[in-house]
């Protein structure tokens, strides 16, 4: 079992004092657009270190990857302390690793007696956890990973990775909703999408989430994508279905600013 955020891959392993394997690996993860895995010796290092839990890092592909690749890496080690509060242990190296050298760490990462006292922290409910950080220095030859692009083509927009998703919910939900537009210049056509992103998400919100002065600020923003050649025909109903709701407190706010602006004409007639 394990879980990656950026950097870091967190390796839970389960049933920790019921392991009958010499040894255990973890899922294979990424870090520096390299892939990666751990191996635990949960019962010590190759039946001959019997006392310390021993922690390795490895490139699980090594076979398949040309000949010269290097890879310099910092490797932090963190035997989690699950008690709140409590320190945990860590143990922090470099390595180059090559074609002779696929698996570097430490056969003494930890002390056995330590990690299996009931009062330590480091063994609960029969799990331990272990966090590896991995900070890629250097590499040689190919990586293992594709860089992702910083944007994708959907229909002739250029949209980030963090919209891809929405985008292409919309185009599937209402395919025709761009065929119409203007602009060929593609920022111009990304501002645009960006506007009926927002839009979308705002007019989709519960109706008492919604101000009047949001619905006037949508209402101004669905004029000006509509004029670029959006047909967005379900924000149109969508907006109108929450501006019906409330349409006495959108007159009697229009009537205060109406009496307000009427009394700015008249000051500013006196001050003239």
């Amino acid at each position: 079992m394990g879980n990656q955020t950026d950097k870091k891959f967190t390796w839970v392993i389960k049933n920790f004092s019921s392991l009958g394997s010499s040894n255990v690996y973890s899922d294979v993860f990424e870090a520096g657009r390299c892939k990666w895995r751990l191996l635990a010796y949960p019962k010590g290092y190759n039946n001959y270190i019997y006392d310390y839990f021993s922690l390795f890092i490895c490139v699980p592909n090594s076979e398949s990857l040309p000949s010269g690749w290097r890879r310099h890496a910092k490797i932090l080690f963190t035997m989690v302390n699950q008690i709140p509060g409590e320190l945990s242990q860590q143990r922090e190296a470099e390595y180059w690793f090559d074609q002779k050298n696929t698996t570097r760490g430490f056969q003494s990462m930890f002390r056995l007696s330590e990690i299996q006292s009931s009062h330590k922290g480091f063994l609960v409910n029969g799990e331990v956890k272990i966090v590896a950080e991995v900070d890629v220095l250097e590499v040689i030859g190919i990586v293992d990973v594709p860089e992702k692009p910083e944007s994708f083509d959907i229909n002739g927009f250029q949209v980030p990775a963090s919209q891809v998703e929405s985008v292409n919910s919309l185009f599937k939900k209402y395919p025709g909703f761009a065929s119409k537009l203007c602009p060929k210049n593609p920022h111009l056509k990304k501002t645009y999408l960006n506007v009926v992103l927002s839009l979308n998400e705002i007019l989709c919100k519960s109706p008492d989430e919604l101000s009047n002065g949001d619905l006037a600020d949508a209402y101004s923003s669905l004029r000006y994508v509509t004029k670029a050649g959006f047909k967005l025909d379900w924000l149109e109903k969508k907006l109108k279905e929450t501006g019906k709701t409330r349409l006495q407190e959108i007159e009697a706010d229009l009537k205060d600013l109406k009496v307000k602006c009427a009394d700015m004409d008249a000051l500013l007639a006196f001050l003239r």
